[in-house]
C-alpha cells in the first residue's frame, strides 16, 4: 500500500467521524429543542450535512465505481427526501394547531390559509 492510499484511508476515516459527530449534534437537537419547527431543523441540516460526509469518507475508502456510484444514488436521494418530509411535518404541524405563533417572525402560511376559506 503507497503512502497515498494512507492519506486517503486517513482522511476518510476523519470524514467519517466528523459526519457521525455531527449527526450526533443533530440527534441530541431534536431530544433538546423545545417545539416541532425547532427539531425539524435540527432533524434536516445537520443530519444532511453529517451524512454527506459519512459518504465522502467511504467513498474515499472504497474508491470502485460500482461503489462510488451507489454511494452518489445515497447522497443524492437523501438530498431530495430529508428537507420536503422536515417541510410536510412543520407543515402538517402549523395546520393541526401545534405551532406556537408568538414565538414566528413572519407567518406567510396564515395570509394564505386565510385566502383559501
Amino acid at each position: 500500500m503507497t503512502i497515498w492510499f494512507q492519506i486517503l484511508d486517513t482522511a476518510g476515516a476523519a470524514l467519517v467521524f466528523i459526519g457521525a459527530a455531527i449527526c450526533l449534534l443533530g440527534v441530541i437537537g431534536m431530544l433538546r429543542l423545545p417545539d416541532v419547527l425547532s427539531r425539524s431543523h435540527a432533524a434536516t441540516k445537520p443530519q444532511t450535512l453529517g451524512m454527506l460526509l459519512v459518504l465522502a469518507g467511504v467513498a474515499l475508502r472504497l474508491r470502485s465505481g460500482m461503489d462510488l456510484a451507489t454511494l452518489a444514488l445515497i447522497g443524492f436521494f437523501q438530498l431530495m427526501t430529508g428537507p420536503v418530509a422536515a417541510h410536510l411535518v412543520a407543515r402538517s404541524a402549523y395546520r393541526t394547531g401545534q405551532i406556537d405563533h408568538g414565538e414566528l417572525l413572519f407567518d406567510e402560511l396564515d395570509e394564505q390559509l386565510t385566502e383559501e376559506n
